[in-house]
C-alpha cells in the first residue's frame, strides 16, 4: 500500500499562482510586473473550483497559470526593469548634488530596451498580426488626438500620428474600405488587408479634458507595444505593394500662401498627413495588378465559403472601390476633413477643400468640373448651378449601400433620413426599420440589373429563333388537328363498347331484365362531383404543427427545460418586436399630423 497523497500537491492547487507569490518569484514592483505581463500578453485567469487552489479558503486573489510566470522569468526585459532603476537612483543622487555634467553623462547613457522580439513571440504569422489590429488601430487614434499634456508622453503621441497617417495612406493607395458609419462616439471605418477584416473607431475632435478615473499608466503601457506591432505591419503592406516606407509623398510645387503655413523640412509630413497626395513606388517594381485580376484572392476566414460568395463579394468589393471614379467633391469649411478625405479616396474619388484652410488642396471652389459639394449648414450666398449641393450623410450611405444614391433626401436643409449602421447583422425574428427593408432592396437590384440585361439578349436571339420556326409550326399543327379529331371518334366509339362490355354493366341487365336499353342509358349519366377544397400552404402548416409537437414531445426530460428557456426567450423577442413596429406606426401617425399642422 502505498503513501497517501497530501491536499495541495497536485491538480489546480500547483496550476495557479496569486499575484503575491508572482511578485516573490520575481522580485518586480507591482507596476513593473503589469507592465511587463501587458508586454508579453499575461493576464489573469479565473480558476473553476477556487477553493481548492486557495487551500480551502473562498477569499478574492488574483491569479496566474503557473506555465505563464516560469515563462516570463526568463525574459530580458526584466533586467532592463532592473537597470532602470537603478539609473533612476543614480540621477537623483547627481541632481542632489548638483553635479549636472554627472546628469549629462547618464541621461546619455539611458538603458532601453526594445520590443521586436516580444512581437514576434506574440504573431508568429502576418495574418496573426492582423487579427489582433482592431484595438490596437482604436486605442493608436485615440492617443493621435489627445493633446500634449504633462501626463502623456509627447514621443509617443507623435508616434501614433505617424503610423495612423502611414496606414491610412496605405487603405487609400490598395481602396481597402469596405463599411463606413458615422456615430456618436465618432467614424467607424472597416477595411480589408490580405483578406482579413479590420474595424476601428477615430474619434471627434472635440474639446478634450483629462478624465480622472483613467489609468493612462496602463494605456500608455498598450500604446509602447502597438507602436512597434504597427510599425511591422505598416512596413510589411507597404512593401508588399511596391511602395516606398517610409512613405514618400508626389509633392506638387507649392503657392505662396502654402508656404507660409510650414517650413520645408515639415512639407512631407504635413502633406502626407492631408491623405489627398500620391505615393512614390520604389524603383524596379511593378505597377500595381489590375482590380479585375483578384478574382483568385479568397477571404481568411475559418467557415468554408462556396465559390459562388467569393465571386459575388469580389464583384461587391470592385463595384465600391470604382463607386466615386469620376466624381469631384468639395469640402466646405465646417465639415471635418480627414475622415471624408479618406473616404472619398478610398473610393476612387477626387476632393479639395479651400487652400487657406490646411494643404493639399487640389482645386479651388470655382472650378466647374466639381460635381457634388458637401455642406453641412444652410445655403447662403452664390450657388453654382453646374453642382449638387449634399449634406455629408450621403456619402457614408452612398458607400454602405454601394451606389450612388439619388440626392433628393441629401439637400441642403432637408430632413435626413436614418443613418443605418452596416455592421449590424439582422438575424431571423429581429425587428428591421423600413429603412433598412429598402436598403436590403438596393442592394438586391444590383445584380437584377445585370441579369435583366443578359436575358434580353437570351429573348432576341430566341425571337428570331422563333422567326424561322413559325412556318414550320403551322404546316405541323394543321396536321396534328386533322389527326386528333380522328382520334377523337375512335376515342368515342371505344368508350360505348366498353361500356357494353363491363362486368358490372352486364350484371345490372341480368338483376333488372325489364328495364329497357334506352332507360339504362340515361340512368348511366355522369354527375359532377363535389371538390374537396383543402388549402395546401394550411395543410402544411397542420403538418409541420403535428411535427413539431411530436418532436416537442420526444425531447429528453435534461433537455426539455433548456427548451422552454429558448422557446420564452423567442417569445419575448416577438413581443418586444410587435412593440416596435407599433412604435415606428405611432411616430409615423405624429410625424403626419405635425406637417398637417405646420401646412394649415
Amino acid at each position: 500500500m502505498g503513501k497517501a497523497e497530501k491536499k495541495g500537491k497536485k491538480g489546480e492547487a500547483v496550476a495557479f499562482i496569486n499575484r503575491n507569490q508572482v511578485l516573490k518569484k520575481l522580485q518586480l514592483s507591482l507596476s513593473d510586473f503589469r507592465r511587463l505581463s501587458i508586454l508579453k500578453g499575461i493576464y489573469p485567469v479565473e480558476p473553476k473550483h477556487r477553493k481548492k487552489v486557495n487551500q480551502g479558503s473562498s477569499g478574492y486573489k488574483t491569479y496566474y497559470l503557473v506555465k505563464d510566470i516560469l515563462f516570463l522569468a526568463h525574459e530580458p526585459i526584466i533586467e532592463k526593469f532592473r537597470q532602470f532603476k537603478t539609473y533612476i537612483k543614480k540621477i537623483k543622487r547627481a541632481r542632489g548634488r548638483d553635479d549636472n555634467q554627472a546628469v549629462g553623462r547618464l541621461r546619455e547613457n539611458r538603458p532601453f530596451y526594445r520590443l521586436d522580439h516580444v512581437v514576434k513571440e506574440r504573431y508568429p504569422s502576418f495574418v496573426d498580426a492582423l487579427r489582433d489590429l482592431d484595438d490596437c488601430l482604436c486605442l493608436m487614434f485615440l492617443f493621435a488626438r489627445l493633446p500634449k499634456s504633462n501626463h502623456l508622453h509627447v514621443e509617443r503621441i507623435q508616434w501614433c500620428q505617424r503610423l495612423t497617417v502611414e496606414f491610412m495612406n496605405y487603405c487609400i493607395n490598395a481602396r481597402a474600405l469596405r463599411k463606413c458609419f458615422i456615430s456618436i462616439k465618432g467614424y467607424y471605418f472597416q477595411v480589408e488587408v490580405e483578406g482579413q477584416e479590420i474595424t476601428w473607431v477615430v474619434p471627434h475632435q472635440f474639446g478634450y479634458t483629462r478624465p480622472e478615473e483613467v489609468d493612462f499608466k496602463i494605456l500608455q503601457t498598450f500604446v509602447e507595444f502597438y507602436i512597434t506591432l504597427l510599425g511591422f505591419i505598416n512596413f510589411k503592406v507597404y512593401t508588399s505593394a511596391g511602395l516606398h516606407y517610409p512613405p514618400k509623398a508626389i509633392i506638387a510645387p507649392r503657392g505662396k500662401e502654402e508656404e507660409s503655413m510650414c517650413g520645408d523640412w515639415e512639407k512631407e509630413v504635413e502633406t502626407l498627413a492631408t491623405l489627398n497626395c500620391a505615393l512614390e513606388r520604389t524603383s524596379g517594381e511593378p505597377e500595381a495588378a489590375d482590380e479585375d485580376d483578384d478574382e483568385e484572392l479568397l477571404p481568411m476566414t475559418g467557415q468554408p465559403i462556396s465559390m459562388e460568395k467569393v465571386k459575388e463579394q469580389r464583384e461587391l468589393a470592385r463595384r465600391q472601390k470604382n463607386l466615386f471614379k469620376g466624381v469631384k467633391f468639395f469640402l466646405n469649411r465646417e465639415i471635418a476633413r480627414e475622415p471624408f478625405v479618406f473616404v472619398i479616396r478610398c473610393c476612387g474619388g477626387e476632393v479639395s477643400w479651400e487652400k487657406i484652410l490646411a494643404l493639399g488642396a487640389t482645386y479651388q471652389e470655382s472650378d466647374p468640373s466639381i460635381t457634388h459639394h458637401i455642406i453641412d449648414r444652410p445655403l447662403v450666398g452664390k450657388q453654382i448651378y453646374s453642382r449638387v449641393y449634399v449634406q455629408p450623410q450621403w456619402v457614408f450611405d452612398c458607400i454602405n449601400c454601394r451606389k450612388l444614391l439619388p440626392v433628393d433626401d441629401y439637400l441642403p436643409g432637408a430632413a435626413l433620413p436614418p443613418h443605418l449602421s452596416p455592421f449590424v447583422q439582422e438575424r431571423e425574428g429581429d425587428y428591421m426599420p423600413p429603412e433598412r427593408l429598402r436598403q436590403l432592396d438596393r442592394e438586391e437590384e444590383i445584380p437584377k440589373v445585370e441579369d435583366e440585361d443578359e436575358e434580353e439578349e437570351e429573348e432576341e436571339e430566341e425571337s428570331e429563333e422563333e422567326v424561322e420556326m413559325d412556318g414550320k409550326e403551322e404546316e405541323q399543327s394543321e396536321s396534328e388537328e386533322e389527326e386528333s379529331e380522328d382520334e377523337d371518334a375512335e376515342s368515342q366509339s371505344s368508350d360505348e363498347e366498353e361500356a357494353v362490355t363491363d362486368p358490372k354493366a352486364k350484371a345490372q341487365k341480368k338483376q333488372d331484365p325489364g328495364v329497357d336499353k334506352s332507360q339504362r342509358v340515361a340512368a348511366m349519366a355522369v354527375s359532377t362531383g363535389a371538390v374537396d377544397k383543402r388549402d395546401p400552404t394550411w395543410m402544411n402548416q397542420v403538418q409541420q404543427h403535428e411535427e413539431k409537437r411530436l418532436a416537442e414531445m420526444m425531447i429528453p426530460k435534461k433537455h426539455r427545460r433548456l427548451y422552454k428557456k429558448i422557446v420564452h426567450s423567442r417569445k419575448r423577442k416577438r413581443r418586444e418586436n410587435e412593440t416596435l413596429k407599433q412604435k415606428r406606426v405611432d411616430f409615423e401617425k405624429e410625424t403626419k399630423k405635425t406637417k398637417k399642422q405646420k401646412s394649415a
